[in-house]
């Protein structure tokens, strides 16, 4: 308790000062008689204003930051953003994160048979600075932090059906990792061509390649749920890779981009830098038609990615669609729809399919998410070896569905605190009834702190 405690007032307290940034809570505005679309495209513009921050998106000097997602992937440009904000004479800075401090029940109904039940405090924080340079070109850093290893423990929480990386040699089963101290360490730098076009370099060590839609903790979709998707590592997993380099193409809507990566997944240890490979590659196409929508579609062959079967390599091919609706300046609606592969060559290939929703409503959300995902036997440490063709090399299909409601409690120094609870059914296939139980259930309540939402002024929404 200490550690969480050192954390929210290491993270929380040192930017009062950027607090001064908040401009004018427009409670009104549900009654202003501007229409939608114009809510949304000022939204995406008010940052230009002469009373707010000059930051741009990342990786263009006439794209907006709401625009930003992880590592070089587009949200769309409707996307709130809740950040702390500050400048100087040539430097833009942003600070944004999360801490859940929360009680988690797995598989409570079953007695917790396979899951169990942890106080716990999933963690990331992120900073980002970026000046131009010249008359054309635009220099940005990012570090993003996370202290997982401390307030969840080596092994990570409980989350039943997850799977993916491993512990002391053994797979990480019902359970979902803790990420890296440094999971993000990236210069990228973009030269303007003219106002629609754009070409651009990005490098981290950690970073994350052109592959996948924006990761799960950066998605406004999934912003009030503490948990991993169960498809996390069929979708957005190589979010943390230690060594990456991308380079990208931009014209107008359109964004096409290619990464060599590391494609081995972080190792246990979670306070250093593993070896840099390079031995992987991808490609990204992004596409924004409107204000609220964000499509791409990537594809990528990643070398040994588990640790534990360094012979096996994956092709993984992902299409998502992202969408965002600003209803007034302290509310909002974002959906996402994600389709992953993992392609391991015969028949071990497995689907999976997220959707997923936050709807905020003032100081109220409430919010969920579905997902189907196939695992394999191995995936999910069935015993294969004990002569039951039902346990034998096969794929199971895994059915999941998230409820939660959040509630704004308290707001201070542009700091949010927030309560929710959330409760989660799983549907396994009936043959793993005698290892889950059957219809498995679990809950968690948590309060969480980060940064409030940046508002938009009456000069911006009417711009």
């Amino acid at each position: 308790m200490k550690i969480i405690f050192f954390m929210l007032m290491l993270t929380f307290s040192i930017y009062p000062a950027i607090a001064q940034h908040e401009h004018h809570n427009m409670e009104g505005m549900k009654h202003d008689s501007t229409s939608n679309s114009q809510k949304d495209s000022a939204y995406t513009e008010h940052m230009h204003h002469e009373d707010m921050p000059v930051m741009t998106h990342s990786f263009s000097r006439n794209l907006p930051m709401n625009r930003n997602g992880s590592g070089t992937s587009w949200l769309p440009d409707a996307t709130p953003l809740y950040a702390y904000m500050k400048h100087s004479h040539k430097w833009s800075y942003m600070v944004h994160g999360s801490i859940f401090l929360r009680q988690n029940w797995q598989n409570l109904n079953n007695d917790y048979r396979r899951g169990g039940k942890k106080f716990d405090a999933p963690n990331w924080f992120m900073g980002m600075a970026q000046r131009e340079i010249g008359k054309r070109g635009l220099l940005s850093l990012h570090l993003m932090m996370s202290l997982d290893a401390l307030t969840l423990g080596n092994d990570g929480y409980p989350l039943l059906f997850q799977s993916g990386e491993s512990y002391q040699g053994k797979p990480l089963i019902d359970r979902q990792h803790p990420h890296d101290l440094f999971s993000e360490v990236s210069v990228g730098y973009t030269h303007m061509i003219n106002k629609d076009m754009d070409v651009f370099g990005y490098i981290g060590y950690p970073g994350e390649p052109a592959i996948g839609p924006t990761a799960f903790m950066h998605r406004i979709s999934a912003f009030n749920n503490p948990d991993a998707p169960l498809s996390h590592h069929w979708q957005d997993a190589t979010h943390i890779v230690f060594g990456v380099a991308t380079v990208g193409f931009r014209y107008k809507m359109f964004k096409v981009e290619g990464s060599s990566f590391t494609g081995r997944e972080p190792d246990e240890h979670r306070y250093d830098f593993d070896k840099p490979r390079f031995d992987s590659y991808s490609y990204r196409i992004s596409l924004n038609p409107t204000a609220n929508f964000a499509l791409q579609f990537s594809q990528g062959w990643i070398k040994s990615p588990e640790q534990l079967h360094p012979s096996e390599d994956i092709k993984r091919t992902t299409t998502s669609v992202i969408h965002s609706k600003m209803l007034n300046s302290n509310s909002h609606w974002t959906s996402s729809l994600v389709w992953g592969l993992n392609d391991a060559g015969g028949h071990h290939k497995e689907h999976s399919v997220l959707a997923e929703s936050n709807l905020q409503l003032n100081r109220f959300a409430t919010y969920g998410r579905y997902e189907f995902v196939q695992k394999s036997s191995e995936e999910l440490g069935l015993d294969v070896d004990s002569g039951d063709p039902i346990l034998a090399d096969q794929r199971f299909n895994v059915h999941a569905i998230t409820l939660g409601v959040s509630y704004t409690v308290y707001t201070f120094l542009h700091t949010n605190v927030n309560a929710g609870l959330q409760g989660s059914l799983y549907m396994p296939e009936k043959t793993l009834e005698s290892i889950y139980g059957k219809t498995p259930l679990s809950a968690q309540v948590y309060i969480r702190l980060t940064p409030s939402l940046l508002r938009m002024n009456k000069h911006s929404m009417h711009h």
